[in-house]
């Protein structure tokens, strides 16, 4: 039986604190040790309570969330689920947690919600397995444009990439991403993430790669030097296969998610065939193996991050042992490998323009 996962709850409302041990304690495998109203109290229930994992409030009075997140990780890394409402500013704070080392984030439940904070109870319990307590708190530092990696003499053939990522995705993407140049391979990306995150997402990305990164938009044409990530909550889908556009669809989620990486992959493998690659990062689950393994059998490559480097090794992990993972690679090898991968050749192939 696995052990139980001991959780200190730290929100300033009162309500949400209630409403966030409420969920937690439905789930046998977790135990709320304590609530704390504000960063002092957490602290203290910290060194006396020894939790497992924290859930912490963006907003909070005295020292916001971003500021408590960026002590405990330099004074007692450990896994940290942020809980954030569903707005640009709690996009903006969230994504900047991420960054700085929050293993995952909830959004706060909105009025009339059936299933108030998703799948923070999976999350918390992956946090707790996967958390390596030796290794510092993870922290992403991308230069502006990260001029010094990107290759200058890049000639695209234009093949098509396709990204599908989940938990520790943030940090993952942008470490890939900050290695294309402007004129990297049309790229798609399905990223688990509440929809009011990934334009936020979207925009931080953008701001740091040398390519234009935007939130897909249905009907758009994929082109080089264009990265385009999935709108939180859609299915993305690529269509046309001499001219390849961008299709959103609201239809069910997929193995729980909507936008799924499992729904990009088999349309790519669909539209683009062997002129495509796929690439399969960190993530709880098994979203994308499926469509991962399909790329493969039409002639695609494929790629998978390896077990050491991910926050959490379950997408790639899954993919691997279907079979769909033609390499695996640690994380800061990965963007290298596409654009060799994806670099023109005598018999490049010409899908986008």
């Amino acid at each position: 039986m696995n052990a139980i996962v001991r959780v200190l709850v730290v929100d300033d409302s009162m309500t949400m604190c209630g409403l966030i041990s409420h969920v937690l304690s439905k789930d046998p495998q977790i135990m709320v040790v304590g609530q704390a109203r504000n960063a002092m109290q957490a602290r203290e229930m910290i060194k006396r309570l020894q939790p497992d994992v924290i859930t912490l409030d963006i907003e909070m009075p005295e020292m916001n969330g971003l500021e408590f997140l960026k002590k405990i990780m330099t004074l007692r890394p450990m896994p940290v689920i942020m809980v954030s409402a569903l707005t640009q500013q709690g996009a903006d704070a969230t994504l900047a947690a991420l960054e700085i080392g929050a293993f995952d984030c909830v959004g706060k439940p909105v009025p009339g919600e059936r299933q108030p904070f998703g799948d923070l109870n999976d999350k918390v319990k992956m946090a707790a397995s996967s958390w390596r307590r030796n290794t510092p708190g993870r922290k992403t530092v991308v230069p502006p444009a990260a001029a010094n990696s990107v290759p200058t003499n890049y000639q695209p053939s234009r093949r098509i990439v396709a990204i599908g990522s989940s938990t520790g995705g943030v940090e993952a993407l942008m470490t890939v991403l900050s290695k294309f140049p402007a004129n990297c391979p049309p790229t798609v990306i399905t990223q688990h993430m509440p929809a009011v995150f990934t334009r936020s997402f979207a925009e931080r990305l953008n701001r740091v790669c040398q390519a234009q990164v935007s939130e897909a938009e249905d009907g758009a044409r994929l082109e080089i030097g264009h990265i385009y990530l999935a709108p939180g909550d859609r299915h993305l889908h690529i269509i046309n296969r001499h001219a390849p556009i961008c299709r959103l669809r609201e239809a069910e989620p997929v193995n729980g998610h909507r936008p799924s990486v499992d729904v990009l992959f088999h349309s790519v493998a669909k539209t683009a065939g062997k002129f495509s690659i796929g690439v399969i990062l960190t993530g709880m689950g098994r979203d994308g193996a499926a469509g991962l393994l399909e790329m493969r059998r039409v002639g695609a490559s494929t790629i998978g991050q390896n077990k050491r480097s991910c926050v959490v090794y379950g997408m790639p992990r899954v993919a691997h042992e279907m079979g769909a993972v033609e390499r695996q690679l640690p994380l800061d090898l990965i963007g290298k490998e596409i654009l060799n991968l994806s670099a023109a050749r005598k018999e490049g192939a010409r899908l986008c323009h």
